[in-house]
């Protein structure tokens, strides 16, 4: 089938491109799509060369698919005109997730949610996919009533000028900052811009689509998100507080069994999930998962994944592949 990748030359674009063709994605004809100041560029594919077009031509040329990673701005802009041309838009961007008109999908969590109708489809944001696709089997037994998350958020989910900043200030070069501080040898607690209510923008999205992928208005969730100096993957400390008494035992078994989750728990081996084990995977990696001591039917738990893979290319890339299995593409 056609495939149009909406923003093909950044860092989410490009590993796109690699997500479609490690996983064999039906692609008949590549349309790589960028803005204006990168049309006539060449992308690889399959060891072909594709030259970037532009969203007009694209929709010219008639995809049965357009993947968008290309900000928020672009995706309201050119969402809606790919759609009406019989489009099947997945954008990764946050304009359309809180969109009571339009689904916010991780396959293995709410891909039934789908149906043939739905034109742009959502994609989560990076912390939210890995958190929820381990609380699904955990809610559905036990009813989850409270959830506490703090991220440590690899440079990656900035993008290309980020890693350049961290890079830089590694091999000590004055370079373009990506940051309002120096990112390395440093933390920084804020991700995206703070709002009235002293949460970050980041930290309400955790929140927010929580409820929604889960489809449960129910589940509390706070968060604060923080940008590390990692590059590999999103790490988690997620404190989980059920309805229903647990057994630790069957958690882990519950998580074991869970398509796309791996456990790697063992205390005795030092043996948990790290950003640089989970680089360029696909699965979410769950680990030291603990009973809470000061706290009733309450489970600690720490999960890692891939950003830029589940976190935001993979998940687009499955969704587009739950859709083409239904023969709705």
């Amino acid at each position: 089938m056609k495939v149009a990748v909406v923003g093909a030359t950044g860092l989410v674009g490009s590993k796109m491109l690699q997500v479609l063709a490690e996983r064999n994605f039906p692609v008949t004809e590549l349309i790589p799509v960028a803005s204006e100041k990168s049309v006539g560029k060449e992308v690889t594919f399959k060891g072909k060369g594709y030259k970037v077009v532009s969203a007009d031509t694209a929709i010219s040329m008639k995809p049965n698919v357009a993947i968008f990673s290309a900000g928020g701005g672009t995706s309201l802009e050119w969402a809606p005109k790919f759609a009406a041309a019989g489009i099947t838009v997945i954008d990764n961007s946050s304009a359309w997730r809180m969109d009571p008109t339009k689904k916010l999908v991780v396959p293995e969590v709410n891909g039934d949610a789908l149906t043939k109708e739905d034109k742009i489809i959502a994609n989560p944001n990076c912390s939210t996919i890995q958190m929820v696709l381990v609380l699904k089997p955990l809610h559905e037994k036990y009813k989850i009533k409270r959830v506490v998350v703090s991220t440590y958020q690899s440079v990656t989910g900035t993008g290309v000028k980020a890693v350049t900043q961290l890079m830089n200030e590694r091999q000590g070069i004055q370079g373009e900052m990506a940051y309002a501080y120096p990112i390395d040898l440093n933390v920084i607690p804020q991700i995206d811009v703070f709002l009235e209510n002293g949460y970050t923008k980041e930290e309400m999205k955790m929140v927010n689509e929580t409820k929604k992928i889960m489809g449960d208005d129910t589940i509390l969730v706070t968060a604060t998100t923080v940008r590390i100096p990692v590059m590999g993957g999103h790490s988690e400390s997620v404190n989980i507080e059920f309805e229903n008494e647990y057994d630790l035992a069957e958690v882990r078994s519950l998580l074991e069994k869970t398509p796309g989750v791996i456990v790697v728990d063992d205390p005795s081996k030092a043996q948990y999930p790290m950003p640089k084990d989970a680089h360029d995977k696909d699965e979410v990696f769950v680990g030291r998962i603990r009973r809470d001591e000061t706290q009733p039917k309450t489970v600690n738990m720490w999960i890692v994944a891939d950003n830029l893979r589940k976190g935001a290319a993979t998940n687009a890339v499955q969704i587009a592949e739950y859709l083409s299995g239904k023969n709705w593409l």
